[in-house]
């Protein structure tokens, strides 16, 4: 009946408290956790964490990475604590620009568009980008679709640019660079552009 509030049953209480279990989980391990180790960290039996998790995901709490073995924080998540100010980027895509930078032997950035205009969400802090070069280059080409490319900073760096269109609208949301020295990204090889790509793709759910 609408409106009515409905009593638990024995089991839900239980239930709720390992969904949050759950939530929380995945919050502390960060975007690609999977269904294996959340049920090895909470004990939980693997036929309860798949459920719970299946769950989760249909009610937007969750969501699963590109690559379908791991989760990361949904958007109803991160409702809970009220609208981010236009430039804050959640915790999650933090971290997976922070494990690219482990990955790579560049400097890595998250740009993002709001409103027309381009900002440094998450600029390098071991490799700062130089006097605004980088995000001018961001504006001169948004307005082509942002496609990937490699640009030059300058005679000696240069930068490789990935596009984050948002998940949930298509819209061109941020921006990923991977900055370095001009002769190493001169032709950059295919695991680099294949891990900017994955990366992409896990913050296209993260971002608005």
């Amino acid at each position: 009946m609408s409106g009515e509030t409905l009593p638990l049953s024995g089991r839900q209480p239980r239930a709720v408290r390992n969904a949050l279990s759950v939530l929380q989980q995945v919050a502390r391990a960060g975007p690609g956790v999977t269904a294996k180790e959340i049920s090895a960290a909470l004990r939980l039996a693997p036929a309860t964490t798949y459920r719970l998790l299946n769950v989760l995901v249909e009610e937007e709490y969750l969501v699963r990475m590109p690559d379908l073995r791991g989760f990361a924080l949904g958007r109803r998540v991160s409702s809970l604590a009220g609208p981010r100010p236009a430039h804050e980027v959640p915790a999650a895509a933090h971290a997976v620009v922070a494990r690219l930078r482990d990955q790579v032997r560049f400097g890595v950035h998250l740009a993002g568009f709001t409103e027309g205009l381009v900002h440094l969400t998450d600029p390098d802090p071991d490799h700062p980008p130089a006097d605004g070069g980088l995000l001018a280059e961001l504006a001169r080409i948004r307005d082509d679709g942002l496609a990937v490319r490699r640009f030059a900073l300058g005679p000696h760096h240069a930068c490789l640019v990935q596009p984050v269109r948002s998940a949930a609208n298509g819209r061109l949301a941020a921006a990923l660079a991977v900055c370095g020295a001009a002769g190493r990204l001169e032709a950059p090889d295919d695991r680099l552009v294949h891990q900017l790509k994955l990366s992409a793709e896990e913050l296209a759910l993260l971002v608005v």
